[in-house]
């Protein structure tokens, strides 16, 4: 699980190469990108993802001009809102999660999108990973694969687990995924306790639910309304004492039980530089999309101390990082 450079590109390296001198930029124009992640527009992933698109030669307020959308706390205002970015006829719209990155694709087909996503292939927003068709590209994180090995994670983190509550957005896990995410876990003879929602407020009764049930931990599954909450699920974690493993290991830093996926600010990192290349003029099909290809294992040991788990030293001397 030792973190290596985990970012992959299909079809070669050039694509997100610094510096882009070569490549055109208009001056004296001010280029609108679009936005919309569940993420707030003051959120510090945000700010990062500006800092890299000043690197690239766009500065918010000179050249750029910024219309953002969050959707952490709304995602049944996703249509609407890429309507908005559409009708505000930016050059460029870049998007976080599925949901958001459908309902950009379907809202047009001629604007450049770039988007970080749970599997670019599999949800069927292109067919190609090295000649993206369409005007969608970006990177995929193959958040459904990695849900799998974070509950295996989870198992051998909690001794003696039973019986395992699992959130799930019904907006992002399909029915047959959770399914195989059951089968998996019976065959460690372990049952699960599913609790379902589809909107930020369901969260913290679901939670709440979870403890009821008698479960003695918590598998996260992977959804960026979970993502733009995890605060909120944090601190009900907290209280009900049920670990609970994240989707990302920055989620672990900040105080959860334990992470696992690849770092979110590289992901968005790559994900600005090629929506620096598409607001230079580089053809969709011309910008690969990436993959993760390593992930991270981060376990804060402080809130597990706090829940009363004991996680194993075996599994402690795999994690990438160790908080104490």
């Amino acid at each position: 699980m030792r973190r290596r450079d985990f970012i992959t590109l299909v079809g070669g390296g050039a694509a997100v190469a610094w510096p882009f001198a070569a490549l055109a930029q208009e001056p004296g124009r001010t280029y609108r990108l679009g936005g919309m992640s569940p993420a707030p527009r003051e959120a510090p992933l945000n700010m990062a993802y500006l800092d890299e698109l000043r690197r690239g030669g766009f500065i918010e307020g000179q050249n750029l001009a910024v219309e953002y959308r969050s959707y952490g706390e709304n995602v049944d205002l996703i249509q609407r809102y890429a309507t908005e970015l559409i009708m505000a006829r930016v050059d460029v719209i870049a998007v976080a999660g599925d949901e958001a990155a459908r309902a950009v694709q379907k809202a047009t087909k001629t604007i450049p999108i770039v988007a970080l996503v749970g599997d670019m292939m599999e949800s069927g927003l292109v067919t190609s990973l090295a000649r993206p068709e369409g005007n969608i590209t970006g990177v995929s994180i193959l958040a459904f694969e990695v849900d799998g090995k974070r509950q295996d994670i989870l198992i051998e983190a909690v001794p003696g687990l039973r019986l395992m509550a699992v959130l799930t957005d019904v907006n992002f896990t399909s029915t047959a995924k959770l399914d195989a995410l059951q089968e998996a876990a019976r065959a460690h003879g372990i049952e699960f306790s599913i609790h379902r929602v589809a909107r930020a407020e369901e969260i913290a009764p679901a939670i709440d639910s979870a403890q009821a049930s008698g479960a003695t931990a918590l598998n996260l599954l992977a959804s960026p309304l979970f993502f733009a909450n995890r605060y909120i699920i944090m601190e009900h974690a907290a209280a009900a004492h049920l670990p609970t493993i994240y989707e990302v290991p920055e989620t672990a830093e900040e105080g959860g039980f334990a992470g696992y996926g690849p770092r979110l600010s590289a992901l968005n990192q790559i994900t600005a530089r090629q929506a620096v290349q598409l607001l230079r003029g580089i053809k969709v099909a011309d910008i690969p999309v990436q993959q993760a290809t390593n992930f991270e294992l981060v376990i804060n040991l402080k809130t597990a101390k706090a829940m009363g788990v004991t996680v194993p030293e075996a599994l402690l001397a795999r994690a990438d990082k160790v908080i104490e």
